[in-house]
């Protein structure tokens, strides 16, 4: 017999976006990420690229690709990186709830 239910389905691989067109804010908050985590021993070249990508950010938002929502969740995380030390850095690495879209900062001036 030729027909078989059970057959393999023949794998797709989807090459990298690298189109900010394409990008949602999964994706920009993931090459965040792995920028930070690649370099998570040196935290000084993962600056440097974060200050990269917030530059193609805002290119993004003033062209309207990227939303004033999603830009200013993203900076929001950028500054936390840009603005820790060292141990802070790894902390912020190992927050899961930091890489979810959606986070918000914590206001500091409750009482």
């Amino acid at each position: 017999m030729g027909w078989w239910p059970f057959g393999r389905k023949a794998k797709t691989k989807r090459a990298p976006v690298s189109d900010p067109m394409l990008k949602d804010n999964r994706i920009l908050i993931s090459d965040l990420r792995d920028a930070c985590e690649l370099n998570f021993d040196n935290p000084e070249e993962a600056r440097r690229q974060i200050r990269r990508m917030q530059v193609e950010w805002s290119d993004a938002a003033r062209g309207g690709i990227l939303s004033d929502v999603n830009r200013s969740g993203l900076d929001a995380r950028a500054f936390r990186l840009l603005t820790c030390d060292d141990t802070e850095w790894m902390a912020w690495l190992d927050n899961l709830d930091f890489w979810k879209p959606g986070w918000k900062p914590e206001d500091d001036d409750e009482d």
